[in-house]
């Protein structure tokens, strides 16, 4: 009896035990159970510790109410074109309704790619290869719509759909390379000429600028260096009249006679006859009239005798000395040369008249009237 007593003890024991797991279900977080009385729905259990009848109710699903995301695998879909591409697409959905998601469709992760796939088929047979490519939010957005609204029945919420992948075949991907490259080429080329043609209206704008500043520039120049010719010109005027004045007035001061005047035509008939190349030579008409005062004026001179005879020798008187015969000689030389030019002179002016020119022959050399020498300092 003892043994059999210990016995059942430890079956209603383990019986207890059993009926206290059936009874106590533990959801965790972001979980939903769903809970079948004889295969029927009963309700769903939240997260945390929940209660149901023992061998009665049972938890026969356990829902995910997280985000999921589920990527299928490339699908070839033909475009407009008739060229075919391979399109992976990303999915991510969220199960709002955990009883319509148990028992309103077997396997909606399957029924969601199956719908995302003919769905894609039927955006992408609208658009041709390049449209396809640049038209990704376009798919994305179609996608979205065209799911929302099959699986919201289902208790599923597609949050988002992207387009992973499109990769063409490898025939129109050479041929978009190329395209591509020669597309490059093309606004390279574009874009040099544009270089080249920005450079030649700078080139030509600069060297616009540059002749303009020139001409400006050579302007001011001509109009400084006329200012300052104008300027140089005035002081040199305003220097020569001052010397004209000085001069004047020297002559003025020192009351030039006939005799001065006389003996410069002297000085400057050598000088004009002088060089080679001169074969003309203008004698004024008031030289005669210069030649002749200068030599009545030398006639007068002390020291100087009034004939032309010859030298005199003076016979000693007492005290006073004999005059020397040497000044004698070089005075009646002096008087026969000032006596010769006047006459040649006068010769010349005879002939050829006031203001009159006078060729001279090349072969005969011309005559220079000959200079007076020197006069010594009258003694008184």
């Amino acid at each position: 009896m003892g043994v059999v007593i210990l016995v059942l003890l430890a079956l209603a024991l383990l019986f207890v035990v059993v009926v206290l797991a059936k009874t106590v279900r533990i959801v965790p977080q972001a979980r939903a159970g769903i809970v079948e009385r004889f295969g029927k729905y009963k309700q769903t259990l939240p997260a945390g510790l929940n209660f149901v009848v023992p061998f009665v109710d049972k938890v026969r699903y356990l829902i995910d109410l997280r985000e999921q995301v589920v990527s299928f695998p490339p699908q070839p879909v033909i475009t407009e074109d008739n060229l075919v591409v391979s399109i992976d697409t990303v999915i991510y959905f969220q199960v709002t309704d955990p009883v319509a998601a148990t028992y309103e469709i077997a396997n909606y992760i399957q029924a969601v790619e199956q719908l995302t796939m003919t769905t894609l088929r039927n955006i992408v047979g609208g658009m041709d290869l390049e449209q396809t490519l640049t038209s990704r939010e376009e798919i994305n957005s179609g996608l979205r719509g065209v799911l929302d609204e099959a699986t919201g029945k289902w208790g599923i919420r597609v949050n988002r759909v992207e387009i992973k992948g499109i990769d063409p075949p490898p025939s129109i991907k050479d041929a978009m390379e190329k395209q591509m490259r020669a597309d490059r080429d093309k606004r390279a080329l574009i874009l040099t000429a544009e270089g080249q043609r920005q450079s030649a209206i700078l080139t030509a704008e600069g060297n616009k600028q540059s002749a303009i500043l020139n001409a400006e520039g050579d302007r001011e120049s001509q109009i400084l260096r006329a200012q300052a010719d104008r300027e140089s010109a005035i002081l040199r005027a305003q220097g020569e009249g001052q010397a004209i004045q000085t001069v004047f007035q020297a002559i003025h001061d020192g009351q030039p006679d006939q005799a001065l005047l006389a003996y410069q035509y002297l000085q400057m008939m050598p000088k004009i006859a002088e060089g080679d190349a001169n074969k003309v030579w203008i004698v004024p008409s008031e030289i005669g009239k210069a030649l002749e005062g200068l030599g009545s004026t030398m006639n007068q001179l002390q020291g100087i005798p009034q004939d032309v005879e010859g030298p005199r020798t003076r016979v000693d008187m007492g005290s006073r000395e004999p005059e020397r015969p040497s000044w004698d000689r070089a005075s009646s030389d002096a008087h026969a040369a000032v006596q010769a030019a006047i006459a040649e002179a006068s010769s010349a002016a005879a002939t050829t008249g006031p203001s009159e020119r006078r060729d001279a022959p090349p072969s005969t050399p011309r005559s220079t009237p000959p200079t007076p020498p020197q006069e010594p300092p009258a003694t008184m």
